[in-house]
């Protein structure tokens, strides 16, 4: 199986930190362009199989055995029909066949970027296109940062700026999904919350023949869960808390804007866990290498949108072939324009023709106190579950208590 052991390709403290650390990965295609692609919480690199099928036109990893004794001039025609792609997909530290540390501390997205680059200096990769998704894309935007030289281009989809703006949008109905998470014991009863977690209630319900996309679904999520195992709690606190310490700086910001490579901000309008609002804040900051795609589905919008994705990744990736000019590649307004983002997200003025921002920036400040007593809330719920557990039955008579 290919594994990278990170500590090989680091120095000083990293390599000390990343002892014993392993990434599974898996490369797809072949090609001298490369691709790659980082998942979010809790998933594997497989998360990723309709954007590889895509770009190489096969999923089938290139150390399967078949792959290799049937390998021939024909596969490699194939793939320069496909543009001469090489994809590597990976899955983080703490889920999947990858390592999983114990200690909170040996997760952030700093540190799982440079599992990424450890990735890229194991397969001799010196430049590549890098996606990521929800979390994947927070860890792919510190990539960015820390060897901007080294990027082609960037794709974020579903993507958030990390800490309270991780909170998914507050209703019943997120709510309800979060109590549900923290309860799922189960590959059947994490896949049901996944689902709902993932996609709109319009795709679940749609008929592919005689089943709804739910019940296709499902099933595919409880195998899939049962092969790869639930993620441990060391895994999913671990990159809760990467989620939550996750913060782009200036400094980090301007470094990726010097590099001068093409960016697309990829988003689904009805996401409940990475809100549209803080994506679209996001581009605004990457202007003018970002170009802002907004698409009619949820959280995993590359999957429930597939081919719209697929093909703005493509876009972005002969984009940055062609070298076109960040002015002709962004679709947002011009800074100086006067433009904000309370009007990117709705042209709407008051009577007097004046803007709605200052009532925009009111409801945002009430929203986040709103995500703070929710946070404060799953806090709460998670530890007095665990102190529940930690309690040994202790007899009074006949009866335990």
């Amino acid at each position: 199986m290919p594994f990278c052991d990170v500590a090989t390709y680091q120095t000083a403290g990293d390599a000390v930190r990343s002892n014993g650390v392993k990434i599974f990965y898996r490369t797809y295609g072949h090609g001298p362009v490369k691709v790659l692609m980082i998942i979010g919480l809790a998933g594997t690199h497989d998360s990723w199989d309709p954007q590889i099928k895509g770009l190489t036109g096969t999923v089938t990893p290139n150390d399967d055995e078949l792959a290799v004794v049937y390998r021939n001039q024909a596969d490699d025609e194939a793939a320069g029909d496909n543009g001469g792609v090489e994809v590597c997909a990976f899955d983080n530290r703490g889920m999947g066949r990858s390592s999983v540390p114990t200690k909170k501390s040996e997760y952030t997205t700093e540190i799982m970027a440079k599992d990424a680059i450890a990735v890229m200096d194991h397969l001799g990769w010196t430049k590549t296109h890098v996606f990521g998704h929800s979390m994947g894309a927070m860890i792919a935007c510190k990539l960015a940062a820390i060897v901007p030289e080294r990027v082609l281009s960037l794709a974020l989809l579903n993507v958030t700026g990390g800490g309270y703006e991780c909170f998914p949008k507050l209703d019943r109905q997120t709510l309800s999904i979060a109590i549900r998470f923290l309860r799922a014991k189960t590959p059947e009863q994490r896949a049901a919350v996944d689902l709902d977690t993932h996609y709109t209630k319009e795709y679940l319900e749609e008929y592919v023949g005689p089943n709804t996309r739910r019940e296709i679904l499902y099933q595919e999520y409880v195998n899939g869960i049962s092969a790869t195992g639930m993620q441990s709690n060391y895994g999913f606190d671990g990159q809760i808390n990467a989620c939550w310490k996750h913060k782009m700086s200036r400094t980090e910001l301007e470094l990726i804007h010097s590099a001068g490579f093409l960016i697309s901000v990829i988003h689904g309008r009805y996401d409940i866990i990475a809100q549209l609002y803080y994506a679209r804040r996001l581009a605004v900051k990457l202007h003018p290498f970002a170009r802002m795609i907004e698409l009619h589905g949820g959280h995993l919008v590359s999957h429930e949108r597939t081919e719209e994705v697929n093909q703005a990744l493509l876009d972005l990736m002969k984009a940055s072939e062609d070298k076109i000019s960040p002015h002709e590649w962004t679709n947002l307004p011009k800074k100086s324009s006067g433009w904000t983002l309370t009007r990117i997200s709705s042209s709407r003025t008051n009577s007097e023709g004046g803007s709605t921002s200052v009532m925009a920036d009111v409801l945002e400040k009430l929203h986040l106190l709103l995500l703070y007593f929710f946070g404060l809330f799953v806090l709460a719920f998670k530890h007095a579950r665990r102190a529940l557990r930690s309690l040994k039955p202790v007899r009074v008579g006949a009866a335990l208590v």
